[in-house]
């Protein structure tokens, strides 16, 4: 738990979401303090905000009297929110997950500016499709961070676009939507064809590697095993190419679907669709956390290394707990992963049996059993 000062020296308790033990990340930042100043003192006419990917709750719990909604594609953000809206006793604003639900009622936007900028892009149409003429728009962002092209992706969609002064390697971009865009329309979801599948697959603009295969997944999708499994799960599934290659192999199974991202749930949806007319189950979560314990006979996870900025292996250490506990006593976990990580000698503490099954220059593909 961080205390954040806010400018009218009231205090909120903030945590990130899953908490950890010996945490050492905090649940915000210098550009959230950036935001919450400029608020307190420039814009106090301000009535309806929205907020997009406020990752723990810093910006919406900071204004939350004018915090209308919040927009995040993040499970983890959601949760973290949530969380931290109940211990500092805050009700919640609405959380919108899916961009279509997006609605024109706002006179301010405040964008957590995300790594991916197709996801920014996705982001900032809808704002100038949906919001009217007026709407000031303020992305915060670590200096780090701050690449070029979300200056040109300001001016491209909603229009010329200022900056604050640096303050703790922090710095804010000020825009205001100047015209109605004629007839504007989101290149998103891309459709990508892969190699080795007939149908294209539909990416959202969030999705890891939506442009392309990346190369884990092109070797691990080479060694997707075929046996009488029952219940399979992708975990981490992105756009669904690992569960729906599982599926062709193993025709008869019961395929599940986790991410922590929602245009990642939705793309492996659509794409799942286009190949099979039986049900299968998609699960909006962290990792798979709840999940029902006992249950599966195969895990297939090509784990994510970073959150966000945020580089660790801890998002593969819960993937691999949760598998742990959701697999059935004899069931199959397999990952790929790096060589350099040694994801082995993590698996060596959670599984009975833990074996290389191949190998090249960058990834191992390992095999642990419940």
């Amino acid at each position: 738990m961080q205390k954040l000062v806010l400018p009218s020296q009231e205090t909120l308790s903030l945590s990130r979401y899953p908490d950890r033990k010996n945490e050492t990340l905090m649940p915000f930042d210098a550009s959230d303090e950036l935001v919450l100043s400029h608020f307190h003192e420039n814009e106090s006419s301000a009535q309806n905000v929205l907020v997009i990917e406020d990752n723990f709750g810093a910006l919406s719990l900071g204004l939350k009297e004018i915090t209308k909604s919040i927009f995040t594609d993040s499970f983890v953000s959601s949760k973290g929110i949530l969380e931290n809206c109940l211990s500092n006793k805050i009700s919640a604003p609405k959380i919108i997950n899916d961009l279509q639900n997006i609605d024109k009622e706002y006179d301010f936007v405040v964008i957590k500016l995300p790594k991916n900028m197709s996801y920014f892009e996705d982001l900032l149409i809808t704002i100038s499709r949906v919001c009217p003429i007026g709407t000031k728009i303020i992305c915060a962002a670590m200096i780090k961070h701050l690449p070029t092209s979300a200056f040109t992706l300001l001016e491209k969609y909603i229009g010329p676009v200022t900056t604050s002064l640096a303050k703790k390697k922090a710095r804010l971009l000020f825009s205001t939507i100047e015209k109605v865009p004629q007839e504007l329309s989101s290149p998103y979801p891309i459709q990508v064809q892969m190699p080795g599948f007939s149908e294209k697959f539909s990416n959202h603009s969030n999705v890891f590697s939506r442009e392309k295969l990346d190369q884990g997944s092109r070797f691990l999708l080479e060694h997707i095993p075929s046996r009488d499994y029952k219940n399979i799960l992708d975990l981490g599934c992105g756009n669904g190419i690992i569960g729906i290659k599982a599926k062709m192999k193993n025709p008869d199974s019961h395929i599940h679907f986790a991410d922590e991202s929602f245009m990642a749930i939705k793309s492996a949806k659509e794409n799942y669709q286009k190949y099979f007319s039986d049900e299968a189950f998609f699960h909006w979560t962290n990792c798979f956390e709840n999940g029902e314990k006992n249950f599966f006979d195969l895990v297939l996870c090509n784990p994510p290394f970073h959150q966000n900025n945020t580089v660790g292996d801890f998002i593969a250490w819960q993937m691999f707990n949760d598998a742990a506990k959701v697999l059935k006593k004899g069931g199959q976990l397999r990952v790929i992963g790096n060589r350099h990580l040694g994801y082995h000698i993590k698996l060596a503490r959670l599984f009975s049996k833990v074996d290389m099954v191949e190998g090249n220059k960058k990834f191992v593909i390992i095999d642990a059993f419940k």
